[in-house]
């Protein structure tokens, strides 16, 4: 497989930033004059914020890179993303392919067992806890002095609380996280916005608004159409399985927890200031009972929970559900497109609904991030790798080559910084009346393995009027802090991840028995008493003690 690069300069970081991480990068090295002695080849001396990275050696280094093949943009060797990248950069990177599906198990198997390739992207954070004990991975944190333009970002955009929350027992982080210098929603509903106008809907705001809205569509709307429900919804089959995962999420944030795709063991409880059992807490239960209403009502289709995405899209096309978790790419990509049957159909986002937390949302900027093979650090290359994801992944030149691809070839720059996709290439419905390529399928930019966080410039360059208002609709709200660390040692990862192995089937299997009604609330207290038998209690312990530890540092 192939992977490009090419020279560029850019940069927004002050002069004085500059010079101080570049001043203090020289000083890592010359303290420790030793430490990368035999590990430098390939690698620029030069090397630092506004410096592009181009390998020094005569032929192309190979670096082994896991990827992970979406299905939207099946990988193609001759995109020219790979060969640019090649040019740039002097890397080529051996692909190690896994298909979306399967991506997170595939990682585990190759990790265990030590096949690993030297760069694994596309790994949540949280996602490396269970491969810090063998000494498998990287604690990649000793080395981020080798990468300037990820200590800016660090730096600037005051990331450390964000970072702190990677730390593991003994001080050190593993997940190298893509950083976003500002908080942004990405996810909530699509919904039919002609028949908000139609029916006379205002948008909706808060839960109970989200409520009403669908009662009146499934009294308007669903009037003698078999089989309809306002709401049926995708996104339940996206490794670690969590069913319901952007629905459940998205109403359990308005009541202050976090669920669905972001569902976690523990919870840290911001009005107690301390962190309770996820799935005993009143919230969870609350986001329980809230969704029951709407199936009770039939205003939510039970198969939401279990159908695959084909079956709810088909649905949704059909005009016999009117509202769907989405992004802005799913409207524009899935939704839009497959409602041209329908005449005058028009679809949009809407903010996510508010709750008893209030005018709030989750805070933290980290994104799926790389975490490395251990034995990388015993290559001759090490430092060239290190600079290398550096330029690629933190620097806004690597950034914008990977999400924009090549001026003059796929989009144009103008004085003002104003970047313009070439009329024949569409992306996210830019040019789509008069584009014959697509920036994803034929030329292999705006990839999800590479384009993840970044400047605020960067990730508005791509915003259409459509996803900026949506953005806007959120800006006014309060971003909470970021739950503090509790990172685990060995033995209490061990065991942790022992108890998980039961206790999380067995909350995401009786969740949707109380969301569908066949298990009544009734009986919550026998839940909370199964998830006491299967060692809650025990974990919470083991989080509340590594709590108490990071705060004794």
């Amino acid at each position: 497989m192939y992977h490009s690069n090419r020279r560029r300069s850019l940069t927004s970081v002050s002069a004085g930033a500059a010079v101080v991480l570049a001043l203090g990068f020289a000083s890592a090295c010359s303290s420790k004059p030793d430490e990368f002695k035999d590990k430098r080849v390939g690698a620029m001396s030069n090397y630092a914020v506004g410096v592009d990275f181009r390998a020094t050696t005569d032929q192309p280094l190979h670096f082994s890179m896991m990827y992970n093949n979406h299905p939207n943009y099946p990988l193609n060797e001759d995109w020219l993303f790979w060969s640019e990248l090649e040019k740039r950069t002097n890397v080529h990177l051996d692909l190690v392919e896994a298909p979306l599906s399967d991506y997170n198990q595939k990682r585990t198997t190759l990790i265990n067992a030590g096949q690993a390739p030297q760069i694994i992207p596309k790994t949540y954070p949280g996602q490396e806890n269970e491969y810090v004990s063998s000494g498998a991975i990287l604690p990649v944190s000793d080395y981020v002095n080798l990468m300037p333009n990820y200590s800016a970002r660090v730096q600037n955009w005051n990331m450390q609380s964000d970072l702190d929350t990677l730390t593991q027992a003994d001080g050190k982080y593993y997940n190298l996280a893509g950083m976003h210098e500002e908080k942004r929603t990405e996810y909530s509903f699509a919904v039919r916005t002609d028949l908000l106008t139609k029916d006379g809907i205002a948008t909706p705001k808060t839960l109970d608004d989200f409520e009403n809205m669908l009662k009146v569509l499934k009294d308007k709307e669903c009037a003698g159409v078999a089989g309809c429900y306002p709401l049926s919804d995708r996104f339940n089959f996206a490794p670690p399985e969590r069913p319901g995962g952007n629905l459940i999420r998205t109403i359990a944030a308005a009541f202050g927890v976090r669920a669905g795709w972001d569902y976690n063991t523990v919870s840290w409880d911001f009005n107690q200031k301390k962190y309770v059992l996820t799935a005993e807490s009143d919230a969870y239960k609350q986001t329980l009972q809230y969704l029951n209403k709407l199936v009770t009502e039939g205003l939510l289709d039970p198969e939401s929970f279990t159908q695959q995405d084909d079956q709810a899209l088909q649905k949704f096309a059909q005009g016999k559900s009117f509202v769907i978790s989405s992004n802005i790419q799913n409207v524009i990509n899935d939704y839009r497109p497959n409602l041209k049957n329908i005449p005058g159909a028009t679809v949009g986002m809407i903010p996510p609904p508010t709750g008893p937390m209030g005018n709030v949302m989750f805070g933290g900027r980290l994104e799926n991030g790389i975490i490395f093979n251990a034995d990388v650090k015993d290559s001759p290359n090490f430092v060239a790798m290190m600079q290398f994801v550096d330029w690629l992944w933190y620097s806004e030149n690597g950034q914008e080559f990977a999400k924009w691809g090549v001026p003059g070839v796929t989009y144009t720059k103008d004085a003002n910084g104003k970047r313009t996709l070439n009329p024949d290439i569409t992306m996210l419905g830019f040019n789509a009346d008069t584009a014959t390529k697509q920036l994803q399928k034929d030329y292999g930019f705006y990839n999800g393995i590479f384009v993840y966080g970044g400047t605020r410039d960067l990730m508005h360059s791509f915003y259409s009027d459509e996803e900026q208002a949506f953005l806007d609709s959120v800006k006014d709200r309060e971003v909470l802090p970021v739950p503090p660390p509790q990172p685990f040692d060995e033995d209490q990862q061990d065991q942790a991840t022992q108890i998980e192995v039961d206790l999380t089937p067995h909350v995401m299997q009786e969740s949707l028995k109380f969301i569908l009604g066949s298990r009544s609330f009734d009986d919550w207290g026998n839940f909370v008493k199964e998830l006491d038998g299967l060692d809650a209690q025990t974990y919470l312990g083991l989080v509340t003690d590594a709590y108490n530890a990071f705060q004794q540092r």
